[in-house]
């Protein structure tokens, strides 16, 4: 399944797969998206795969986040390899 981005107001369905092929189109979703938006939902329930360009994608959209003082929530059980992820980096601290 391809990348999918569906949105509602300030909620973001992220569903397929987030990977090197097509993170381009993630990034280009969320380019300046704090400039127009206060807070942001990403809800990754539909989400079954994701790489470690996925991973940076979302790392860096989080980053921008705390850089421009807005709010950035990521819902869902998503998918495994994200939850691994960020349970590795925080064993790593």
């Amino acid at each position: 399944m391809d990348l999918q981005i569906t949105n509602h107001n300030n909620l973001f369905q992220i569903k397929g797969i987030l990977n090197k092929d097509n993170v381009h189109v993630f990034k280009r979703e969320f380019l300046n998206i704090f400039d127009r938006q206060h807070a942001l939902i990403l809800n990754i329930e539909g989400l079954t795969s994701i790489d470690r360009y996925g991973v940076n994608a979302l790392a860096q959209l989080h980053n921008e986040c705390l850089k421009k003082k807005k709010n950035l929530s990521i819902i869902g059980m998503g998918c495994d390899d994200l939850y691994e992820h960020f349970k590795s980096e925080e064993n790593a601290a």
